[in-house]
């Protein structure tokens, strides 16, 4: 459950920094977290600001993987912030961290999604999701 709420923690941030434009050290202080138990787990902070940073070093990498594997007539652009932001919090582990099955990653990413977003995200970032893995399998 730690590593969910940690995922939860860095697609917030990867929301905020996306859509408010801000910097990694403010992010890292997580201010909207309030007293959350899960900043006092300091394995689980530090989870989380590793899915951050490293997704925010390799964005351009993460978001032509996503555009690769979109429908032909969408873009980025068109996807909302917050499928976005799952999304690439979800791309980065199936990219470089090897140590994580990427059905886990993409199970987690589809629970967050019906929490936080849309009626049927959970069933484009399942499909778009799933064929990142595939590709990056063959």
């Amino acid at each position: 459950m730690a590593r969910r709420k940690s995922r939860i923690l860095a697609f917030q941030a990867l929301f905020s920094w996306d859509t408010g434009n801000k910097n990694l050290d403010d992010l890292f202080l997580f201010p909207w977290a309030g007293d959350s138990k899960i900043l006092s787990d300091q394995e689980s902070l530090t989870f989380a600001k590793l899915l951050i940073a490293g997704t925010v070093e390799h964005i351009q990498e993460i978001d032509k993987l996503i555009e690769k594997h979109l429908e032909n007539t969408w873009s980025i652009e068109r996807i909302n912030k917050v499928d976005l932001a799952i999304l690439r919090i979800s791309v980065y582990p199936i990219l470089y961290q090897k140590d994580i099955h990427p059905t886990i990653v993409i199970n987690e990413a589809v629970d967050i999604s019906k929490e936080f977003g849309s009626d049927d995200s959970y069933k484009f970032i399942n499909a778009v999701l799933d064929n990142v893995r595939k590709d990056l399998e063959a």
